[in-house]
């Protein structure tokens, strides 16, 4: 089993906008190796030849939605199939709004760590009680979120839980998970770290993967 990183940028520009002075898809993109998601995908609506570099430097795969499909919840279900078509293991995906730059790779263990004692579940992270991105969505959840896809990705994940899908919401003590990319970094909250582990086995599963991408980006 792997669990992907799905990386929603509806505003192409603002993705390769500086966050403490690198691009901010760069920073996402290491957040995610670093904290053992793969693959990590990219769903953006308009592809600038700035953003085409980017992807290609960083090794990410890169979706276009369909012209129609509405911005939410419609764009992680094209990127989650993206995942499972390029790693069939996929378990999971990361629901990332790519404001959120200043997630730590930590938090990223923690959630996969948490996916493999409760493949079922949603898991959420949480900093002092307040719930955050990215949200890890098990792939068997990919045909109810598809019927979901006028709504967007907060509400859906809502809406599956009212109908009856178990939802973990773990703290990680990560205030990167609830302020984003308008929060400058050196104004943010220490980083506290999970208060313990999140429990489940830690991301083996990802290290073959990792072996075959060769090194992480820099």
């Amino acid at each position: 089993m792997t669990v992907a990183a799905v990386i929603l940028v509806p505003d192409p520009p603002a993705a390769l906008t500086l966050a403490d002075g690198e691009p901010a898809l760069r920073r996402l993109a290491q957040a995610a190796w670093s904290g053992g998601a793969l693959p990590t995908v990219v769903v953006t609506p308009l592809v600038p030849e700035e953003l085409s570099i980017a992807v290609a430097e960083l090794g990410l795969t890169l979706i276009s939605p369909k012209a129609d499909e509405p911005h939410g919840i419609a764009w992680f279900v094209t990127g989650m199939r993206a995942a499972v078509a390029a790693v069939a293991e996929t378990s999971a995906a990361l629901l990332w709004p790519f404001r959120y730059v200043w997630v730590d790779p930590e938090t990223v263990t923690s959630l996969v760590e948490a996916h493999g004692a409760a493949l079922d579940t949603i898991i959420r992270p949480a900093y002092a009680g307040q719930p955050g991105f990215p949200i890890l969505i098990p792939v068997a959840l990919l045909d109810r979120l598809a019927a979901l896809s006028g709504q967007h990705g907060e509400e859906a994940v809502q809406s599956l839980v009212a109908g009856g899908v178990p939802i973990r919401q773990i703290e990680l003590g990560d205030p990167g998970i609830v302020l984003d990319l308008a929060t400058p970094r050196g104004d943010l909250p220490r980083y506290q770290g999970p208060p313990e582990p999140a429990g489940g086995p830690p991301p083996d599963w990802n290290s073959a993967l990792a072996a075959q991408a060769g090194d992480p980006p820099r």
